[in-house]
């Protein structure tokens, strides 16, 4: 796992830290439950231990969704919610 996202449930933004940033672009997407894109992200680590947030969330539905976040050729999926 090159990424940590804290929490999983989120209200209008995610908070990562990048782990194992190797100096490639971090490139997020964040699905619905119908597979369908909702917001993506690119972003190059700067340091070591890599820390951001990602906003702007706040105008999507309540709900499940699947956040894939890749980094060179390692890939990730996880599943998280957006509440009230």
């Amino acid at each position: 796992m090159f990424a940590k996202v804290k929490p999983s449930i989120f209200i209008d933004a995610l908070q990562f830290e990048l782990v194992e940033p190797r100096g490639e672009a971090l490139r997020g997407v964040l699905k619905d439950e119908k597979g369908s894109v909702c917001s993506t992200i690119e972003r190059e680590p700067l340091t070591e231990k890599d820390q951001f947030t990602w906003t702007g969330l706040n105008d999507l539905p309540y709900g499940v969704y699947t956040l894939e976040l890749s980094q060179g050729g390692d890939e990730m999926k996880m599943k998280l919610i957006k509440r009230v």
